[in-house]
């Protein structure tokens, strides 16, 4: 019963001007909230981790391990490069692709960010579900890491174009809140039958 009414959002129908990238950290929410944003719109929804390895022909915790964390950002980067490419989509981007100043500037560049904030204790809680999908957990302690990488990465999410709040509440509330600031900023053009 829950899972039908998170799905049912009023559509807004209209047509998107630029690419929407969802920027935040891991356990953010960015590819759940990114889908239905995508669905609510029309527009086409792509994860940028998926797109990753499917170019590696790898897992992302392989790539790590096998060639480090600078080769995967290099090849992040060029993965951004093509995405930011007409027609516009909703892209999901890894916790650390607007964290690095060169894919950072291509997002800015070419999209629109919108920054997914959440709080210490909703990230830990939800990571802590599968920390070894995450290359970055696997280093430590995932308290500790979550917060050393939030005091990292906090200040440089905050150069996105907007900031919502997506703590513990209906994901639906806030593709709702996303879509209106589009609309608002002129991201989304409505058409004329809403």
């Amino acid at each position: 019963m829950t899972q039908k009414k998170e799905n049912k959002i009023s559509k807004p129908y209209g047509k998107l001007e630029k690419s929407v990238i969802l920027i935040g950290m891991m356990g953010a929410g960015k590819s759940s909230i990114g889908k239905m944003l995508a669905a609510q719109i029309g527009a086409r929804f792509v994860d940028s981790d998926t797109e990753i390895e499917k170019a590696a022909k790898m897992t992302i915790p392989e790539i790590f391990e096998l060639h480090g964390e600078a080769f995967f950002r290099d090849g992040e980067k060029r993965v951004f490069n093509r995405l930011l490419e007409p027609p516009p989509a909703i892209i999901a981007a890894g916790g650390g692709a607007f964290a690095h100043a060169p894919t950072r500037e291509i997002i800015l560049m070419s999209g629109y960010s919108v920054w997914l904030k959440v709080n210490r204790e909703t990230l830990i809680r939800r990571v802590s579900k599968r920390p070894e999908k995450r290359p970055l957990l696997a280093q430590g302690d995932i308290e500790n890491t979550i917060t050393r990488l939030m005091n990292e990465r906090y200040p440089i999410y905050a150069e996105a174009d907007i900031v919502v709040k997506s703590d513990d509440g209906r994901r639906s509330e806030t593709v709702k809140v996303i879509s209106e600031i589009l609309i608002n900023h002129g991201i989304l053009t409505k058409s004329d039958e809403t």
